[in-house]
């Protein structure tokens, strides 16, 4: 029996390398190759494929586009191929789907791929959509609620004034109390980095020290030091150290 495939990937090299994994597979049998979303769409609709290896972060839209856009009946067992963080990665867990998080080696890519094809033979179609529904369900309410405009209240003398989250660039712990720094003003808020890491979009903010949270949006450029640290040169030219503890979420969530 063979199982068909579809390689979806942006990165030439990246699915270059796929299919040369696959080539030693003798069970594998690749149709078609996807840089887009829209042409995955097409892809998986005319061929019909057993399996995909679907890259999360594709350049006109993400692998759950394409999966909500694709009819039911046709959704094929799925690896998933991501450079997400650890809170990411844990709702691919729960909902049993395996995945690839980049880079990723050989070992680990063969695992991923004989898991996907016990499960194609032993597929139990409504078990899969109902996973399949779970976990775009998941990823949506997610994205709906980091979408949301965070206002912050800083009191200010007799008045309190609401910062929009959009305007921070950083934010510094200073003792028992966080230090916004937006465009042109300095503010105080009590309250502990921990806590505003949970209520910030986690797609634009990111902790970068125990004592330091960046606004991604606002990063000039990385500077790689000795020892292999890196340091962030934010558009204001202050600079601020990755620690060790952060660095790896930090760099999934760039995509290096």
């Amino acid at each position: 029996m063979k199982i068909t495939t579809l390689i979806i990937d942006d990165e030439p090299l990246a699915r270059q390398r796929i299919r040369n994994l696959l080539t030693d597979i003798v069970e594998i049998e690749i149709l078609d190759e996807c840089a887009t979303g829209k042409k995955a769409i097409k892809a998986i609709e005319s061929n019909k494929p057993d399996l995909i290896f679907l890259d999360i972060q594709l350049k006109d839209m993400t692998g759950f586009n394409v999966l909500e856009k694709i009819d039911n009946a046709l959704k094929p067992i799925v690896v998933f191929i991501t450079a997400y963080n650890e809170y990411a990665l844990k709702a691919f867990e729960f909902f049993a789907f395996d995945y690839l998080q980049k880079p990723f080696k050989d070992d680990r890519f063969f695992t991923s791929t004989k898991k996907a094809i016990e499960q194609v033979k032993q597929r139990n179609n409504l078990k899969f959509e109902d996973k399949i529904e779970g976990l775009l369900n998941f990823v949506y309410s997610r994205n709906e609620k980091q979408n949301k405009t965070t206002k912050f209240p800083i009191k200010l003398g007799n008045k309190v004034v609401f910062i929009d989250s959009s305007e921070i660039k950083y934010i510094i712990a200073s003792g028992y109390y966080a230090e916004i720094h937006t465009e042109n003003k300095k503010h105080l808020l009590r309250e502990s980095l921990n806590n505003l890491t949970e209520e910030l979009n986690a797609s634009k903010f990111v902790r970068i020290h125990r004592s330091t949270i960046i606004n991604l949006d606002f990063i000039k450029e990385l500077i790689h030091s000795n020892y292999g640290e890196i340091d962030v040169k934010m558009n204001d030219n202050n600079l601020f150290r990755i620690s060790r503890s952060f660095k790896k979420e930090f760099l999934n969530k760039m995509g290096l």
